[in-house]
């Protein structure tokens, strides 16, 4: 009976410890299956490093194949938690390239909407000087054209100008020679009236002329 219960004993230890290496094995393999189904369902790096990810799979697989008694179990373990690492770095890496690469693509786009705009505002500056340019060459020509019409009406004042001093001229000297006849008229009635009194006050068309002549007809 005791020898009975002694095996029965013995049986149950080695059930319970199959039973826990096995247990054992299995939270190696969930773990490493888990960290690489939450990589593969990760929504921005779980379509990275394929090829990695399937390696470690494989690596999981061969490490499935040995209890961890075997010698070759940690060794295959080893190489697929290494496996598993890679393939999350590598889903990183490749990761991050691809936004290095969407900032370099970015940054392109940034650069040439810069030089674009340096052209246009380039353009624009070069119409704004020539606007400039053309305004002041329509002024300069204004202002040539006024010069031309002052020029002209100069020219035509100076030469109304010295005809009204000629016309001047002529009535000063109309007036003076206006002047000179009125002073001789003067002059000569002057010379009337002084004759006219040195001959006894009598007018020059005075009857003493004609006096003599009706006496003598008178004695007639």
């Amino acid at each position: 009976m005791k020898r009975s219960t002694t095996l029965l004993s013995a049986l149950v230890l080695a059930v319970s410890a199959g039973t826990a290496l096995a247990a054992t094995e299995d939270l190696d393999v969930r773990r490493l299956t888990s960290s690489l189904d939450q990589l593969s369902a990760d929504p921005a790096l779980g379509g990275y490093a394929q090829a990695e990810q399937a390696r470690a799979r494989e690596a999981i697989s061969q490490m499935a194949q040995y209890k961890p008694k075997d010698k070759l179990h940690g060794h295959y373990l080893y190489i697929a938690e290494r496996r598993v690492d890679i393939a999350k770095a590598m889903a990183q890496y490749q990761d991050a390239q691809v936004k290095s690469a969407q900032l370099d693509r970015e940054h392109d786009a940034i650069l040439l909407e810069a030089s674009r705009l340096d052209a246009e505002m380039a353009r624009r500056q070069l119409e704004q000087q020539r606007l400039q340019n053309q305004m002041i060459q329509e002024e300069a020509a204004r202002l040539q054209q006024q010069g031309v019409e002052y020029s002209q009406a100069l020219e035509q004042a100076k030469a109304e100008g010295e005809k009204a001093r000629q016309v001047a001229a002529a009535q000063a000297r109309v007036a003076n020679a206006a002047k000179k006849q009125a002073a001789l008229a003067e002059a000569a009635a002057r010379a009337m009236r002084d004759m006219n009194s040195s001959d006894g006050g009598a007018p020059a068309s005075t009857p003493a002329t004609t006096s003599p002549k009706k006496s003598k007809k008178g004695g007639q």
